[in-house]
């Protein structure tokens, strides 16, 4: 029997129907992170097959050692964000300083950690993404209340996505077979 579905995608586009003046930026941004995210997941399922466990030599900003994982991970979202045009400046866990758009364009700032837990890898348990999205305005920081979106993804025996724009927060599963996170 059929039943309908939901993806990720079709959810952030009648989220922005709800805003008239919206023209499509911020879906394009949540596509771009949930491309990265599936990217992210994928080789997360290959630790231990391919060469991105173990550390780099380098700390990240809180003085933790920084595996191969995570400057996958963040590599990966730094560029695929700050490539959308959508996106003006990220920071991110691994990032000393902000990274700012090569044309300093994009109405948006991400804060990310690409790779949250990722000393569990090595031991087979769940690790994930963690972003949170503002406009671009005066400054880089911001309220908690000028958040525009937030989330994360969870990479284990499924891989999660619970998303929130200010109006709820909603589950959202990947589905390998078709490459797309259903609600």
């Amino acid at each position: 029997m059929y039943q309908k579905v939901t993806t990720f995608t079709e959810f952030v586009l009648a989220e922005e129907k709800e805003f008239p003046q919206a023209k499509g930026n911020f879906t394009l941004l949540m596509t771009h992170i949930e491309n990265a995210a599936k990217i992210i997941a994928s080789h997360v399922k290959k630790s231990g097959l391919v060469d991105i466990m173990g550390y780099t030599g380098l700390t990240n900003t809180y003085g933790e050692d920084v595996k191969k994982i995570d400057e996958f991970a963040n590599k990966l979202m730094t560029d695929l964000l700050l490539g959308s045009g959508e996106v003006f400046a990220v920071g991110s866990e691994e990032l000393p300083d902000f990274v700012y758009s090569d044309k300093k364009t994009g109405e948006y700032v991400v804060f990310f950690d690409p790779l949250d837990g990722s000393s569990n890898i090595d031991v087979n348990i769940n690790l994930g993404t963690i972003f949170s999205i503002y406009h671009k305005g005066d400054g880089m920081f911001k309220k908690g209340s000028e958040q525009v979106a937030a989330g994360y993804f969870l990479y284990g025996p499924s891989v999660m996505c619970v998303y929130s724009a200010g109006n709820g927060v909603n589950g959202f599963t990947l589905d390998p077979s078709i490459g797309s996170f259903l609600l």
